[in-house]
């Protein structure tokens, strides 16, 4: 934006889930509707408060809340596991319960405590090439696109697109140059998330993720998702491994009933008010 925002000042939360950061605002009682230029201002780091994605709590009649979420430049998307996470332990203390439901544009998540963690089910992962969505047929396991070093990525949609690269050193690649890149590639009309991952043996994944709208982020907890999905159908983990982010660790099982269970941390920063 080019001028300064005017009004009323609004109250927000700053959390971060292993340095995925947010803006948390509460719009229960109005129905906060944010437009992409508010976000992009809300989110800039120079000129606002700084964030991965802002995210306005709502009202809901499926669940305990709605969770919008609009990454750094003003476009929404319908998941992100980290601020599920955040806003999991924030509606948990508010309702003294151990256990709450958030709804999405993709669908309704359960978030619960585990011990000083928050686990959340993300559901069960989409794999056709329509759902992620691919712009033509072929295997979304075996993605027939090259981009420099990266190749045969694994397409996956957990309520938001990633492509995973399996690579030798996540240090060797140059994440920054070639994810935008990949992110507008024609074969993802609804742009993607790119993650690299390098298998670094007992149960352990290496992970950076250029996120769509954000760019590289330390977290990404939809991401950690995608890399359970296909790290385990490639055969380097048995449905279960800590994913190694910039930020820190989650622990990622791909359950019995296909659900992807994300476990990891969700740290309040401070509060304040902005105006809007």
């Amino acid at each position: 934006m080019t001028k300064e925002m005017t009004g009323a000042p609004r109250a927000f939360r700053k959390m971060h889930g292993l340095g995925n950061d947010f803006v948390i605002f509460d719009g229960r009682a109005d129905q906060l509707d944010l437009t992409g230029d508010q976000a992009r201002h809300i989110a800039s780091r120079h000129h606002g408060i700084g964030c991965d994605q802002v995210i306005t709590l709502l009202s809901s009649t499926k669940a305990d809340v709605f969770m919008r979420i609009q990454n750094a430049d003003g476009s929404e998307v319908g998941a992100c596991g980290n601020a599920s996470r955040c806003v999991g332990q924030i509606l948990m203390v508010e309702n003294n319960t151990d256990h709450i439901t958030i709804e999405t544009t993709a669908g309704l998540l359960q978030a619960a405590r585990a011990g000083d963690l928050i686990r959340v089910d993300m559901g069960v992962p989409r794999r056709n090439w329509q759902d992620i969505p691919l712009s033509r047929e072929m295997a979304t396991d075996d993605l027939d696109v090259t981009v420099g070093p990266l190749s045969h990525g694994v397409a996956v949609n957990m309520g938001n697109p990633h492509v995973v690269f399996f690579v030798d050193d996540v240090a060797d690649i140059p994440l920054a140059e070639l994810g935008p890149q990949i992110e507008t590639h024609p074969l993802f009309p609804k742009r993607v998330n790119v993650s690299i991952v390098a298998d670094q043996g007992q149960g352990r994944l290496r992970h950076r993720v250029w996120e769509r709208g954000a760019g590289i982020t330390k977290a990404c907890g939809s991401g950690a998702c995608a890399v359970i999905v296909a790290a385990s159908l490639r055969g380097l983990v048995p449905k279960e491994a800590t994913v190694e982010l910039d930020g820190g660790d989650l622990h990622m099982l791909w359950d019995e009933d296909g659900h992807i269970q994300m476990t990891g941390s969700a740290t309040h920063v401070f509060d304040g008010r902005i105006l809007l």
